[in-house]
């Protein structure tokens, strides 16, 4: 029985004294806190100007593994991004209405302003005139704020 009692209290020692939450599974977490339907205005930047209604459709799969967020026009799926950690990193594959697959790592999480960097890492199903793993392709990087 003592060594029982023991055990139990090496467990609760353990789980007392985790290690903290990676910034990449705290970011992920926030993300999960969208789960839901918003709508807004998407405002173009860089070469194009403009804004357009858009809606956002927020979910979890994979046991809370992951976050999708899925963009809707006039109830339309029109791209989708889906969110997960890999390890201490967090990155993101974007389902581009172009029919290519653009995937970025965080390169800077600021939870306190609620930040989130993206960098370009690679991409599928690119034309032969795009470079596949380019930082100076057109996808470049993205930040979400959450």
């Amino acid at each position: 029985m003592a060594r029982r009692a023991g055990s139990f209290a090496a467990i609760a020692l353990a789980f007392a004294f985790a290690a903290p939450e990676s910034p990449a599974a705290a970011a992920l977490a926030r993300l999960a806190t969208l789960t839901g339907d918003w709508k807004g205005t998407a405002v173009w930047t860089g070469g194009r100007s403009g804004s357009y209604p858009m809606e956002a459709i927020y979910s979890t799969t994979g046991a809370g593994s992951a976050v999708v967020e899925t963009l809707t026009q006039d109830g339309d799926a029109v791209m989708s991004t889906v969110y997960h950690a890999d390890g201490a990193d967090l990155r993101m594959t974007h389902y581009c209405g172009a029919r290519n697959q653009p995937r970025l790592k965080a390169s800077k999480i600021d939870l306190a302003s609620g930040a989130i960097d993206f960098a370009f890492v690679d991409a599928t199903n690119l034309s032969s005139r795009m470079p596949r793993t380019s930082p100076d392709s057109k996808f470049g990087s993205a930040t979400r704020t959450i």
